[in-house]
């Protein structure tokens, strides 16, 4: 039996649990019960793990705090959604714990876990029963149990694992939503995952992602930055992951897309499609490649427009454009950023006088580094953060203690209560009361949504099949048909029933005008009292997004 562990020791076991979770991310992801695309579990437990792999891989021989403090570290910073963030915070916890110690004993390793799940909770509002922090907490107090009778390392951590297990399958009777669906935790198997991986390590059978696996990372780094877009014929460089989830050839995506558009690029192997291609209709290459899977990522941007901003700044069109500086410094008291996802909806908010966007959402949730080097380039003292997702929340929490810059998280949970917060904010008022301005506002607007279904599900006495469409009021399943005008008519007289009075229709990329005005026609029948405006949101996945006032 191992008695202690070490840096190097550290750094495997680390090395082994990133690529435990990255073999087993898509069963974590389809341990997600709700059946809308959204940013999976697996997805974001990996991305965050994997950034400590990527740094522990930099260093050589390594002590016990070196190893730990820079897992956490990269953690802290790639962490994504709300799974990634707890899980970062478990190692940030642990880090602390370590600080200081060459070697690690079961004594302390146990006292490691209990600070990481103390950390963890500490972050978390309302923690609830039956998650990752669940199966931490009770794994962490078995290892402390353990560790009074046994100092040796192993057993220690076996017995962390032994009690995880118990934990894990337990979750399924603590949350209704998975004792209807039938399944564990996600959060919670991802936790297993990662703590077996390190034993995996400590038994000197390192886990290794295995060839194919490791190629599809290669690809998913791919650069695209080389492209000429100085002689713009397309106007939209469209980039997107796609996870494949039929047999369908790829070579027909990429003949679809050759006669859409130029510069091409596609990859593909077993798991994932990604694209890179520019063209004038970035909605029907979204709307063709979703037939072969769900979208990982997705990324759109308007070159022209790109373009057009550096002549308009004097600058020649081939002149690289000035870089921007790291941390900007402050000219001005308040500024804001936002997440969100297309075009359209980035014009609105930066019309509504935002200072950055942050290119997030539905199906890619952005790391808190990503936040961060946003936040830093703004050119004010405080900078308030819209998240605009539940799952982007916690990530966005944790930039202020990396930031020089005070940072205030509004925390709004959908782009109509980010876009209603913006309409009261006043740059010449106080923190505290564009704080309660902002926050009050979340309250008073409404959030429907239309998608589609990623797979089959029985949910929430619903009967859904993959590709139904799927409508959502705030963050409840509403309805599911094939008719997407039958949902709009239901969601128009539940906002009549509500009494709103002020209703603003986003639609996506892959809505075209003359659909965006039969909704509109829908809404203004069904509510006549109201005010019912369309605007081009150019959101992926989504095909509408409606605020009700």
């Amino acid at each position: 039996m191992i008695q202690i562990m070490n840096g190097s020791g550290f750094k495997r076991m680390m090395l082994s649990a990133a690529a435990n979770i990255e073999i087993n991310k898509q069963k974590l992801n389809e341990l997600n019960v709700f059946p809308v695309p959204d940013g999976d579990t697996g997805t974001n437990m990996s991305m965050t793990i994997n950034a400590a792999a990527a740094d522990l891989r930099k260093l050589e021989k390594p002590n016990l705090e070196q190893a730990s403090s820079c897992a956490a570290s990269a953690m802290l910073r790639g962490a994504r959604g709300n799974s990634g963030v707890i899980l970062s915070l478990l190692l940030r916890g642990m880090s602390r714990k370590l600080k200081g110690n060459k070697s690690c004993n079961g004594v302390l390793w146990a006292a490691a876990l209990q600070e990481g799940v103390d950390a963890a909770y500490k972050a978390v509002m309302k923690p609830a029963e039956g998650t990752i922090l669940t199966v931490a907490r009770l794994a962490a107090a078995k290892a402390a149990k353990v560790a009074k009778k046994d100092k040796g390392f192993e057993a220690v951590h076996q017995a962390a694992i032994n009690e995880a297990k118990i934990a894990l399958a337990d979750t399924v009777n603590q949350n209704p939503v998975l004792k209807k669906a039938g399944v564990v935790d996600a959060g919670g198997k991802g936790w297993l995952l990662v703590l077996e991986g390190m034993m995996a390590a400590v038994h000197g059978n390192d886990i290794e992602v295995p060839e194919d696996l490791q190629q599809e990372q290669v690809q998913e780094q791919a650069d695209f930055s080389d492209f000429n877009t100085e002689d713009i014929t397309f106007s939209y460089c469209t980039e997107f992951i796609i996870s494949r989830e039929n047999n369908k050839d790829p070579e027909a995506l990429r003949a679809f897309l050759n006669e859409l558009g130029d510069s091409l690029v596609l990859v593909d192997d077993d798991e994932i499609i990604k694209v890179h291609v520019h063209t004038n209709d970035p909605g029907a290459a979204l709307h063709e490649a979703v037939s072969y899977g769900s979208f990982v990522t997705v990324k759109i941007e308007n070159m022209r427009l790109q373009h057009t901003e550096k002549v308009m700044e004097g600058a020649p069109a081939e002149a690289p454009k000035p870089k921007q500086p790291a941390i900007a410094e402050p000219e001005k008291t308040f500024g804001v950023v936002a997440v969100c996802a297309g075009d359209g909806l980035a014009s609105v908010f930066q019309d509504l006088g935002v200072d950055g966007i942050i290119s997030g959402g539905q199906t890619m949730n952005p790391s808190t580094q990503d936040i961060l080097e946003v936040v830093n380039r703004v050119p004010a003292e405080t900078v308030f953060v819209l998240p605009n997702n539940k799952n982007i929340i916690m990530a966005a929490e944790q930039v202020d203690a990396l930031s020089p810059k005070h940072v205030v998280v509004i925390p709004s949970k959908t782009v109509p209560q980010g876009i209603t917060a913006m309409l009261s904010f006043n740059p010449d008022g106080t923190e505290d009361e564009n704080v309660e301005a902002l926050t009050g506002a979340l309250s008073t607007v409404d959030t429907m949504q239309i998608t589609y279904a990623a797979r089959n599900s029985d949910f929430d006495g619903h009967d859904i099949h993959e590709g139904d469409y799927l409508a959502l009021f705030g963050s409840a399943l509403f309805g599911t048909d094939t008719d997407v005008t039958v949902l709009l008519r239901q969601l128009a007289e539940k906002v009549r029933q509500d009494d709103r009075s002020y209703i603003t229709i986003y639609y996506g990329a892959d809505i075209t005008e003359e659909q965006a005005a039969v909704a509109s026609d829908i809404f203004t029948e069904v509510c006549p009292d109201a005010d019912v405006n369309v605007l081009y949101g150019g959101q992926p996945v989504y095909y509408y997004m409606i605020s009700a006032e």
